[in-house]
């Protein structure tokens, strides 16, 4: 793009916003019912995610200028910033990706995947299917930052390999790790925190969240296969023009069997983290975190000399830096009240039908979910949730409907989920094709509205016949 069209594109987008947040503001304050305080602090945290939206090659100063104006003005205190700023979500990051960099380094992804596809035969669109069903797998046995670490590391190495465009392949990557992150209790933090507050096993999770999940990764990659047809069957010819040896040829400077040793460490420690915490008398996700961090230290041991640069290079800073800014601003709409007011006019509009309470604590979540993060949006509809299973439409589908609310509509927008906001800073961070918002939301809005339909009909037969 020329400098002029740059200058007059920046110009357009800086009057959107500007508009847009006056309006935003007016609305707050005159129609909503919402105090001065209240309004200014909804409009700021707006201000933040259109500003990250609209320009998001500088999202982190946005971040920054937000949290300043925030606490600057007694909008957000230190102790909320501190309490939603999620360090451990990002020191967890922070370990995995260093975990995942050295095994990336040592081209173990790829060594992996050959294994599989030797028993499971040659490429075309059943390697697509295979990587995506275990984006889904790895997502709910784990959790979906670790299977799109590890998970992009494979399609984009696949990607160059083949010489085909890795933007629709990260893009089907990260939706079908969304989906299959609600399958199981540890797949998502939103799953932890409804399994604890409504005292759900992971046999529960297993029996009724499963199948649902499921069911949404077929009628998501169906959707793919319409949408991306030509990137698939492009992607799918080259492949079974290359051996899978070739095809997956690690240049590993490890050891395999030390690599392969270490991965089924941490991977199972991740796995029954859950087990390990009451055998120690630990407490919940304890060893989660634990475990990333020690994960880290074994490859800094391992890397020496080299360790220093290691973090430098394999930690991407921008992005979990914009992560936590963005958690922590959120933080003043609770402070202020919004949330509350929130969830009270919610109960008083749809606290009489069960199938509109299913579907409205579904949508709007998934709404809340997609423009600001899941983990904030379940925080504020669990006391609600808690409050209907008082009242004549109480049960347990509500939890499953804010569980599938949370984590399918995070395939909607860019921001949607914390895979998202990872997979487009490896892209940007490694110099790849970027993707503008309106294309995701394109392609986001195809899979998120057929697999949350699928997840209500699904919950609807369950529970509401």
């Amino acid at each position: 793009m020329l400098p002029e069209a740059d200058s007059s594109s920046n110009r357009k987008k800086a009057a959107l916003y500007a508009v847009s947040l006056i309006l935003s503001f007016l609305l707050f304050d005159n129609f909503l019912g919402l105090t001065f305080k209240q309004s200014i602090a909804t409009t700021l945290v707006l201000g933040l995610v259109l500003g990250t939206v609209l320009f998001w090659d500088i999202r982190l100063s946005f971040a920054l200028l937000g949290s300043f104006v925030l606490i600057g003005s007694g909008l957000l205190g230190i102790e909320k910033f501190i309490e939603f700023s999620s360090l451990n979500i990002i020191l967890f990051l922070a370990g995995m990706m260093l975990f995942i960099g050295y095994l990336e380094k040592n081209a173990f992804f790829e060594y992996l995947i050959a294994r599989i596809m030797k028993y499971t035969g040659g490429g075309g669109v059943r390697l697509v299917f295979i990587i995506l069903l275990f984006s889904a797998f790895f997502a709910a046995i784990v959790d979906e930052v670790t299977s799109i670490l590890f998970m992009l590391s494979i399609v984009l190495s696949l990607c160059a390999r083949l010489r085909v465009n890795p933007v629709p392949f990260v893009m089907m990557a990260v939706f079908a790790t969304n989906i299959g992150s609600s399958a199981t209790a540890i797949g998502n933090p939103v799953g932890v925190m409804i399994a604890l507050s409504a005292k759900l096993s992971f046999s529960d999770f297993l029996e009724h969240a499963t199948i649902i999940a499921l069911a949404a990764f077929i009628v998501m990659f169906l959707v793919c296969f319409v949408i991306f047809r030509k990137e698939i069957l492009e992607f799918a010819q080259r492949s079974r023009e290359i051996s899978v040896k070739d095809l997956f040829e690690a240049h590993t400077s490890g050891n395999k069997l030390l690599n392969a040793a270490f991965f089924v460490i941490v991977f199972s420690a991740l796995v029954f983290h859950t087990q390990i915490e009451h055998a120690l008398s630990l407490e919940k996700n304890a060893m989660l975190l634990g475990v990333a961090l020690g994960a880290a230290g074994v490859v800094l041991l391992l890397e020496r000399r080299q360790a220093r640069q290691f973090v430098e290079t394999k930690v991407d800073w921008w992005t979990l830096f914009f992560f936590m800014l963005l958690f922590a601003s959120v933080g003043a709409l609770e402070q202020s009240g919004v949330m509350e007011i929130a969830a009270n006019a919610f109960s008083a509009a749809f606290g009489e039908s069960r199938v509109l309470a299913s579907g409205a604590v579904l949508l709007l979540s998934g709404i809340l979910s997609a423009t600001l993060d899941n983990v904030l949006a379940v925080a504020v509809f669990i006391p609600l949730v808690h409050d209907l299973q008082l009242s004549s439409v109480g049960g347990t589908y509500l939890w499953w409907s804010l569980l599938f609310g949370a984590t399918l509509f995070g395939n909607l927008t860019m921001i949607g989920s914390t895979a998202n906001i990872i997979a487009l800073g490896i892209l940007e961070k490694r110099g790849l094709p970027r993707i503008s918002f309106f294309e995701w939301l394109r392609a986001g809005a195809a899979i998120t509205i057929p697999t949350a339909t699928v997840a209500f009909v699904m919950i609807y037969l369950q529970y509401l016949v």
